[in-house]
């Protein structure tokens, strides 16, 4: 593979989050080294997003004011929609 380029995220792979990333609804949580499974991705290009279910070391690593956050917004604490360039297959 050419340096600097990374593979696409596809159904089924596990990947993890990179180093300098945050939960976009909760800027103020740093999630770097989380891993998941990637559901479904959408967009192209720079624009592709990848939805992803966390695993369970990283369900366990979540924090208690994270999981209320998602609760009174009506999200799901155990999954994600973050930009491909915040990922990284394993």
């Amino acid at each position: 593979m050419a340096r600097g380029k990374s593979l696409k995220p596809t159904p089924g792979q596990h990947v993890k989050v990179v180093e300098g990333a945050t939960m976009p609804e909760f800027p103020d949580l740093p999630i770097a080294g989380w891993t998941g499974l990637v559901l479904e991705t959408t967009g192209t290009g720079a624009k592709l997003k990848v939805i992803l279910e966390w695993d369970e070391p990283t369900q366990v690593r979540i924090p208690e004011n994270y999981r209320a956050h998602c609760e009174s917004q009506g999200l799901m604490h155990t999954m994600a929609c973050l930009p491909s360039a915040d990922l990284e297959v394993q």
